[in-house]
């Protein structure tokens, strides 16, 4: 009689990764996105099962009320924080595992942010609040005089080529935004991300921006902005709502709302065709 050697026990096989995106024009895609905060009765799902593909050169608003979760997204897809389940993938790289020194590496490449709260240093200058980044670049240092250079265009295309000495205190709330962006825009950034960029604005500084926004995407930025606000939402091509952390709709606009278009000094940005800071970035990525 023959004893039967028993079969080898299989070892596990891990679950295969599914491939990143092959489209060159898909900027940004979300993979059953998760974010929990707190543990046990403490618990908020503050975002579930997220799934959203944006591409290079469009314009998108995330809305929702307030606890929608929409700021928590914004957080994701601006690298300031990594999702606790699903996948996060920007401009082809999966950024979900990143630690914080590797996505502090992905804003200052790859990113640009406006606030509603301008965040500017209230002791520099405006040519001092858009040089900041540019100092702190890692990739293609600039000297002394380049870096001025830049930041003097970049002030110069959003209309305070006349203010480029003055501090925050000595503007007003749409002057200090302009600067904002044109820090935003001072490292040539595939995504520039706006958060409430007119919450803190009245009526007509809010329209400058906003025309600001609509110059840089007439030539190939993308532009994503969370607002809570139906008619500054209107201004984009597509509106994602958000609501209870779920995306609630996914929508193209199809009459997005527009600007009055003409160039301002000053009181407005100049929008010159042929300045770099309107041009997309080099390299395929996303030219402005």
């Amino acid at each position: 009689m023959f004893k039967r050697t028993p079969a080898p026990t299989p070892e596990p096989v891990a679950e295969p990764v599914l491939p990143v995106e092959t489209d060159p024009t898909l900027l940004i895609e979300t993979v059953g996105l998760v974010k929990i905060y707190g543990e046990g009765d403490a618990e908020v799902i503050a975002l579930k099962e997220i799934n959203i593909k944006i591409h290079s050169g469009e314009f998108v608003a995330i809305m929702g009320p307030s606890g929608s979760g929409k700021s928590t997204l914004m957080n994701i897809l601006a690298c300031m924080d990594r999702p606790s389940e699903g996948r996060y993938i920007l401009a082809g790289e999966d950024v979900s595992e990143y630690d914080r020194a590797e996505l502090a590496g992905i804003r200052s490449r790859q990113l640009g942010f406006v606030f509603q709260s301008f965040n500017l240093l209230p002791r520099a200058s405006a040519l001092e609040n858009v040089i900041l980044p540019l100092m702190y670049r890692r990739e293609n240092h600039l000297s002394a005089a380049e870096r001025k250079e830049l930041a003097l265009e970049a002030l110069e295309n959003v209309g305070l080529g006349d203010r480029v000495e003055h501090r925050p205190s000595q503007l007003s709330g749409g002057q200090q935004q302009r600067v904002a962006i044109a820090r935003a825009l001072i490292n040539d950034p595939l995504l520039v991300l706006a958060d409430e960029p007119t919450g803190n604005l009245d009526t007509k500084s809010s329209e400058e921006i906003l025309e600001i926004l609509h110059s840089l995407h007439e030539r190939g930025r993308t532009i994503i902005i969370v607002t809570h606000e139906a008619d500054i939402a209107a201004h984009a091509l597509r509106i994602i709502h958000i609501r209870d952390g779920m995306v609630y709709s996914d929508e193209v606009n199809p009459v997005p709302r527009s600007t009055a278009r003409a160039p301002l000094s000053a009181d407005g940005p100049q929008r010159t065709a042929n300045s770099d800071i309107w041009r997309k970035p080099e390299g395929g990525k996303n030219e402005v």
